[in-house]
């Protein structure tokens, strides 16, 4: 390897980076999400001089090979986080900026074919070739779709419970472990605050911790049917593995796995993030 490698997974809450030296050294670091449709390109060119340049773009000697995945990566989103890197490490000798997705087929197909899906805040899937993304079914965001997500999960969740449709016991443990989420503060957050989407997926770490009770397996399990249902069923290739990414499908895996069986198909990978297999497919470490 001749050149550094900086590689890049960024969602909208958070980017990790991943520093790799010609002689194997590596440096990690966790900075602000950089998402082209919430930052201008001067904000993420500012962000990243700031957290990024200082901390480990300062042991690099040599030409550096620059690998960016994100959420908003797309369409005029990519125009604009390519002229903020390019400002931003004007070292690189070469750099490539592609969507989360194709970050996350990239770490978990490697170069082989399979379905790769992402399952956290949102979820979201696509056939892989090995090379590229043959067919995305559009995961149309929390409200119309992101079936399996935490925040369509939370959203099951939390309207269950007011609405008692769960048993007094599960009832009692929500609002033990939420106290103030009311029925008036549930929806004035869903409604009219900001980023509703991470709200109601803040629900979804309960169902990890209560995942032994049959009514919180049952909601769990049918909601990951659904996603193979409405999305990974869509592909027409039961033959594949389908390989996931994110934290709802890392911390519920066993249901995952379950309600995998249930629809014949079969789980590859499970990454709770995707830096490490990208190191993989770039490297070959």
């Amino acid at each position: 390897m001749k050149n550094a490698i900086l590689i890049a997974d960024s969602g909208s809450t958070k980017t990790d980076w991943l520093l790799i030296l010609p002689d194997g050294t590596r440096h990690a670091l966790t900075s602000q999400g950089l998402n082209p449709y919430q930052l201008t390109q001067a904000e993420i060119e500012a962000a990243v001089r700031a957290d990024v340049r200082p901390k480990i773009l300062s042991t690099v000697n040599c030409q550096l090979s620059t690998h960016f995945y994100g959420a908003g990566c797309r369409a005029d989103g990519l125009t604009t986080m390519r002229a903020a890197l390019a400002a931003a490490l004007p070292e690189a000798a070469d750099f490539e900026v592609e969507s989360d997705l194709l970050g996350a087929a990239r770490a978990l197909c490697r170069d082989e074919e399979g379905i790769a899906c992402i399952l956290g805040t949102g979820s979201n899937s696509c056939h892989f070739d090995g090379r590229t993304i043959v067919r995305n079914v559009s995961p149309l965001g929390f409200i119309l779709g992101d079936e399996g997500s935490g925040a369509v999960l939370g959203r099951r969740l939390v309207g269950d419970v007011l609405k008692r449709q769960l048993s007094a016991e599960v009832c009692e443990l929500f609002f033990a472990e939420y106290p103030t989420a009311t029925a008036d503060e549930i929806i004035r957050r869903t409604y009219r605050a900001p980023q509703p989407n991470r709200y109601l997926a803040s629900f979804a770490p309960f169902l990890g911790r209560h995942r032994e009770l049959p009514e919180i397996q049952s909601l769990v399990r049918a909601e990951f049917r659904r996603f193979f249902e409405r999305n990974v069923l869509q592909y027409g290739r039961p033959d594949l593995p389908v390989h996931f990414v994110g934290s709802i499908a890392h911390f519920l895996r066993e249901d995952l796995q379950i309600a995998a069986d249930q629809m014949s198909l079969r789980v590859g990978r499970i990454l709770r993030t995707p830096i490490e297999g990208l190191a993989a497919y770039h490297v070959g470490a």
